[in-house]
């Protein structure tokens, strides 16, 4: 049976020899493979010695024990003129994100679309938490409020709720970050807020009412697309698109519906929970009705 050690090092060569990591990325810290193999420490650092000994990995200095980049088999040099640059790291992160959703977005995935050696990427970003803001930074800058605004609080309040739909709607991973609880401190989103705040300022509203309607409005904007994500989520992981879906369940909601439960839910048209877009066109049509509602009483 081979020793703890071995197995360790087994496991790390098997992820080299993959390619899950790459030349230059870091492989796990004696600390982590304690942590993760339930060993101590000496026989982490063993594992890794080995590793070392086969000349798969070497250490760094500032940056720990890395797949060994000399002799590696050279990556291919990105086009004349496409520096690296954070924008050009940040909109290859979009991108990603946009065709495959967030959790696809990595440095070690980076480094490939990008053609560079996974650590150049941290000289110019300290890791994925600050990737995702600076991502979140550069999508709202894409669509910025007008300048100057409508008149009027219902043009103003119009305007925004269907600049963070067009958002979301281009951006699936996008409504997961947004919270209405715990607000990342982001200017060019804080800006969606104050421009809410600003249309309901001078209203006859009480001020917990325009702070309420301050919250309320982007989180039925937001709730709405978590829809459209989750589905989007869906489709990649079954293969499936929505009409698919229901075709492979309508004997199960045939039965359901023929037990006479559901008389209500079983006149619903079909096609109509799959339409977004329509429903939020429903439901900001009906809330700024109901603003001006409460502004006639």
């Amino acid at each position: 049976m081979n020793p703890p050690y071995r197995r360790i090092a087994a496991a790390i060569r098997a992820r080299i020899e993959a390619g899950e990591l790459l030349p230059g990325e870091r492989v796990p810290s004696t600390r982590a493979l304690t942590r993760e193999w339930g060993v101590a420490m000496a026989t982490a650092t063993k594992a890794l010695d080995l590793l070392r000994q086969e000349g798969l990995v070497e250490a760094h200095p500032g940056a720990g024990t890395v797949v060994r980049t000399t002799g590696a088999k050279p990556r291919r040099e990105p086009p004349p003129g496409q520096t690296l640059t954070r924008f050009r790291i940040t909109t290859t992160a979009i991108r990603v994100a946009d065709a495959e959703g967030l959790e696809a977005v990595s440095m070690r995935r980076l480094a490939t679309e990008l053609a560079v050696g996974p650590m150049s990427l941290y000289r110019h970003i300290a890791g994925k938490e600050e990737l995702v803001h600076l991502m979140l930074r550069q999508v709202f800058r894409t669509r910025p409020l007008p300048d100057p605004p409508p008149r009027g609080w219902r043009e103003r309040l119009n305007v925004v709720c269907r600049l963070q739909w067009a958002l979301y709607r281009a951006h699936a991973w996008l409504p997961e970050l947004i919270s209405v609880t715990r607000p990342l401190l982001i200017p060019e989103a804080m800006l969606h807020t104050e421009w809410t705040m600003e249309a309901l300022h001078g209203l006859r509203l009480t001020k917990e009412e325009q702070a309420r309607e301050a919250l309320t409005l982007p989180a039925f904007v937001r709730g709405l697309a978590l829809s459209g994500a989750a589905e989007q989520a869906a489709v990649r992981a079954s293969g499936m698109t929505t009409g698919q879906w229901w075709l492979e369940h309508e004997a199960e909601v045939q039965a359901l519906f023929a037990s006479g439960r559901f008389p209500r839910l079983a006149t619903l048209t079909t096609g109509i929970p799959e339409n977004l877009d329509a429903l939020f066109e429903h439901a900001l049509r009906r809330h700024l009705a109901g603003i001006e509602a409460r502004l006639r009483e």
